[in-house]
């Protein structure tokens, strides 16, 4: 009787809150309208996503991932403040919000900490530290720190426990996938409308990415989802039919992106896959590329003959012309840009060896490591035309050579870990074993990109490749408790 009323006054509590809470907003909401006061509107938001924040942590989690194709950063229309809306202030909360659950009763095993990969990305974090500090710009690295923070803390290591619910892994891709999608067919049309021109594909994609090679790199990120969850299990009629639609939609937008490192980062990527797919000895791949690397040694004469008459321009909308470009060293001006970017980073490494100039600090000192045979067309003085555009030799100039070190440690072990599990997993557990090489896949082509291009420290970026890793970790440790397990 009294466990009766004792739930019964609960309720009448519960519901007189509503009641409250319905009136303020109300109210709120009124006063909004009327007095065209409509930054009142923000408070029942924020009031709705702290109740989400505390109570659903975990729904909050894939509505960001669902969000992050979609977020928009407000830089452009701010003086100079970078900040993408709506998932970094929610990444920034949850993260506050799950490392004070952490101190106060842990829901992180402590061995998590304790694992080879999670010890070297702590090293690289406090690296970070050290190069922030020493930085030629202390409080820019300063907030590139705190952003990186807010990837990887709620991310990477909070995903193993935020995706343990039944079904969480392949929502998590699926969330992805259809996010993307949605800004891939906003893209075509807005592209179609310009007769899908190579000049105006660099920045139909806006607001949603700043320009074609970061939404190419994302989209080249999804490409491999809607096959591996298709491979998963069984799949309806009507599923298959969906998931068909999600991947050509995607190849679309890979094509339209009109991104060189895109693509060749997607033909990289099939060949990792093959190669573990085959389970080909990395003893063979090693030897084939160091004769491979001898024989642009030895041919390295006729290589830079033939790679002057390489005319081809990147401004072509032909897919085989796009790709002969790449290796256009002469007279594109995009991958000459490439080079001397490229060319100001090694510069930089070689003035401040150590501790490098700083996180996040290339695009304020690369300008004066610019030398006059390397400017092209769209070289400026002033050197404000952005990053590195690689994330290795990003790392080399920005944090020195112990920071390049831990960080390239930390995706050979990435990809070991993850080798390692698709192994363990074949012949084991077939849903475990192709979501791994879907992961592969997607990872590969990111981290190819990577040579090319620097988008880590973007939502864009770090959401899903920080997610997978996390679920990675969470697979790998339920096929050693549950070989057998569901997903």
């Amino acid at each position: 009787m009294g466990e009766i009323q004792r739930t019964s006054g609960f309720l009448s509590v519960k519901l007189l809150v509503a009641i409250i809470a319905g009136g303020i907003v109300g109210i709120l909401m009124g006063l909004a309208f009327y007095f065209d006061w409509l930054y009142l509107l923000a408070i029942p938001i924020l009031l709705a996503v702290l109740y989400v924040a505390i109570y659903h942590i975990d729904f909050l989690f894939q509505s960001i991932v669902f969000f992050t194709p979609l977020s928009v950063n407000i830089e452009e229309y701010t003086d100079q403040f970078g900040l993408f809306l709506p998932t970094e202030p929610l990444l920034f909360g949850i993260m506050l919000l799950l490392v004070y659950y952490q101190l106060k009763a842990p829901i992180i095993d402590l061995g998590f900490f304790k694992h080879p990969l999670i010890l070297m990305l702590i090293g690289y974090l406090a690296w970070l530290v050290i190069s922030s500090i020493t930085s030629t710009h202390p409080l820019v690295s300063f907030k590139s720190l705190l952003s990186r923070l807010w990837f990887i803390i709620p991310i990477l290591f909070f995903g193993p426990v935020l995706l343990t619910k039944r079904g969480s892994i392949p929502r998590f891709f699926l969330l992805l996938t259809i996010g993307t999608v949605l800004v891939i067919v906003y893209t075509l049309l807005n592209h179609a409308s310009y007769g899908f021109g190579e000049k105006e594909s660099h920045w139909v994609m806006s607001p949603f990415y700043k320009d074609h090679t970061i939404y190419g790199a994302a989209v080249a990120l999804v490409f491999p989802f809607p096959l591996m969850l298709f491979l998963m299990k069984k799949q309806t009629p009507l599923s298959t039919l969906i998931l068909g639609l999600l991947f050509l939609i995607i190849v679309l937008g890979l094509y339209f992106s009109y991104t060189r490192a895109a693509w060749l980062s997607v033909f990289g990527a099939l060949v990792v896959l093959v190669l573990v797919f085959f389970k080909v000895r990395f003893t063979y791949v090693l030897v084939l590329v160091m004769f491979a690397f001898g024989v642009l040694l030895w041919k390295q004469d006729s290589i830079q003959m033939e790679l002057a008459r390489n005319k081809t321009e990147h401004t072509t909308e032909a897919f085989d012309e796009r790709i002969q470009s790449a290796a256009n060293v002469t007279t594109d001006a995009s991958n000459l840009e490439r080079i001397n970017r490229w060319s100001c980073a090694l510069e930089m490494f070689k003035e401040r060896p150590v501790f490098g100039f700083g996180p996040a600090t290339y695009a304020f000192e690369y300008a004066r490591f610019q030398e006059p045979e390397n400017l092209t067309i769209i070289s400026t003085n002033f050197g404000d035309m952005g990053n590195a555009h690689s994330e290795y030799l990003s790392a080399l100039s920005e944090t020195g050579f112990v920071g390049f070190v831990l960080f390239v440690l930390f995706v050979v072990g990435v990809f070991y870990y993850l080798i390692t599990f698709i192994q363990r997993a074949r012949g084991v557990n077939h849903s475990y074993f192709i979501i791994g090489m879907g992961m592969l896949f997607s990872l590969s082509t990111y981290f190819i990109h990577a040579f090319l291009n620097n988008f880590l420290d973007t939502d864009k970026a770090a959401v899903p490749v920080y997610g997978m890793i996390a679920v990675l970790f969470l697979l790998n440790s339920r096929l050693t408790t549950q070989p057998n397990g569901r997903i």
